[in-house]
């Protein structure tokens, strides 16, 4: 969907959809996969480099390392260099080893990190958005202030805000040039909501296709 949105507008997709990565057959505790991940990490943070320069972003790139069973905030890792993975202490691999409801962690999605640059009170905030059928129908800020703009912020500590959609101080101003006013970034957040919520549709409709169907 980010391919074809990015299309129709002439933008590039990575734009609004972050490269990814899976991995299989990892066993933190017992250290078992661990160079499987470590060449997943290396590849995606090469790829993620390449962007970077190619847009003069002057940051360096990481990963987010994470259950791919649901995580509930938990199980989730911040990686900056391959070399993070070989030196992971006790507490970390019990952590990436079992999540909620005494879950096993075998296999886990490899994303590329995106700053979080927006504010709260000057604490790190990101934006929640909330959908019902194919409609934006309001969200919220996770801020936490004591994590940073590369950590997981869903998180114990996290706090939350509602993120005013129907009324806002950015709107285009009327007859400004186009461009001219402070983007309406509550409007993209619905965008990209929209975005994300019609591939949801397309991979339910080819994986259930019954879904609506009760029994």
């Amino acid at each position: 969907m980010a391919k074809r949105f990015g299309k129709l507008l002439g933008i590039d997709p990575w734009l609004i959809n972050p490269m990814f990565s899976q991995c299989g057959e990892v066993n933190f505790a017992e250290g078992l996969g661990i160079e499987a991940l470590r060449s997943n990490v290396d590849a995606l943070l090469t790829k993620i480099k390449r962007k970077y320069k190619e847009y003069g972003i002057n940051e360096k790139p990481f990963v987010v390392v994470k259950a791919d069973n649901g995580t509930y905030g938990m199980g989730i890792m911040t990686v900056r260099d391959v070399s993070d993975l070989d030196q992971l202490n006790r507490k970390t691999r019990n952590k990436m080893s079992v999540i909620k409801d005494g879950q096993v962690v075998s296999d886990v999605i490899i994303q590329e990190g995106v700053l979080t640059n927006e504010r709260m009170n000057d604490a790190v905030a990101e934006p929640v958005v909330y959908m019902m059928d194919r409609y934006v129908v309001g969200g919220f800020y996770r801020v936490h202030a004591e994590r940073g703009v590369d950590e997981n912020l869903n998180a114990p500590g996290a706090s939350f805000v509602p993120l005013a959609f129907a009324e806002t101080p950015h709107l285009p101003q009327p007859g400004m040039k186009p461009g001219a006013s402070v983007p309406n970034r509550f409007y993209m957040y619905g965008v990209i909501g929209r975005l994300a919520m019609l591939a949801a549709s397309y991979e339910l409709e080819s994986t259930d296709p019954e879904a609506e169907v009760y029994d």
